[in-house]
């Protein structure tokens, strides 16, 4: 027997050594709720859920950005209700003050309450905006709806949603809201007017629509975007996150062979003690 060096000591130690740090790996797997906390637990799966979440972060990005074009939209097919609105009531007045039954002070009047309303409506064109930007001055829009570069919604208005813009060719409204006074607004008058009143409805329809259409790509790409980035966040966590049944079960097992490996080490200790009989 010798005793200079204890083989069965450090066989059990190494063995113990091990299992302990298999047991903290264990535990910092619980403690964090991953399955990978460094790029030694799995390079390659780290770098796959790494991407996964960065694409993951992309989409909902995209989330973020169609709620806002949503929005943005919205703001300006409200607006442009409003003045349809207008345009309808403007339309009526015009009626009345076409037929003979109208008098000539109740058409002044008429043509009054016309005035209000048009530059009512072309007020409407000019303040309504989102965060600064007008919305019914013309312009193209453009949405970043998605991950990549061409992930575009573009909404491409023909006119500015004024008086000016939308009334078309001939008795244009503009002339109509501007004129401090018309000599005489006869029936006639009026019903030339109808017919710029008209054109109008119909542009108005157009511009609202071409928003419309645009609405329709932004929500149909939301709910894209919606289902994809759980999509993705579910493989990113079958990849990353722990299975706490699969790891609590293993983290007892280690407790229990950590447990006996120390008792291991107390026994290869204690049988070095059986030299000292020999010298007895």
């Amino acid at each position: 027997m010798r005793i200079n060096t204890n083989v069965a000591s450090m066989t059990a130690l190494e063995s113990n050594t091990t299992v302990n740090n298999e047991l903290a790996q264990s535990l910092g797997r619980l403690s964090s709720g991953l399955k990978i906390t460094k790029a030694s637990d799995d390079s390659s799966g780290m770098a796959i859920a790494d991407k996964l979440r960065t694409q993951a972060s992309a989409i909902g990005q995209g989330i973020n950005n169609a709620n806002a074009a949503n929005t943005f939209i919205q703001i300006a097919d409200k607006a442009m209700a409003e003045q349809s609105n207008i345009m309808d009531i403007v339309k009526t007045k015009l009626m009345q003050a076409a037929t003979s039954t109208t008098s000539e002070s109740g058409r002044q009047a008429i043509l009054n309450d016309i005035k209000v309303l048009l530059k009512q409506f072309d007020a409407i064109s000019t303040s309504t905006n989102y965060n600064g930007e007008p919305l019914l001055d013309g312009n193209d829009f453009t949405f970043q709806i998605g991950e990549s570069s061409t992930d575009i919604v573009e909404v491409k208005t023909t006119m500015a949603a004024t008086t000016a813009s939308i009334s078309g060719a001939g008795s244009s409204l503009k002339t109509l809201k501007d004129t401090t006074s018309i000599s005489t607004f006869s029936g006639g008058t009026a019903l030339a007017f109808m017919s710029a009143v008209d054109t109008a409805i119909t542009n108005l329809n157009t511009v609202r629509s071409q928003f419309g259409s645009g609405q329709n790509q932004v929500e149909s790409a939301l709910r894209n975007m919606m289902t994809s980035k759980t999509n993705i966040k579910a493989a990113e966590s079958i990849i990353r996150d722990v299975d706490y049944a699969e790891e609590s079960a293993n983290f007892n097992k280690l407790n229990i062979i950590a447990q006996a490996g120390t008792y291991a080490i107390s026994q290869a200790n204690n049988v070095q003690q059986n030299v000292l009989k020999l010298l007895q």
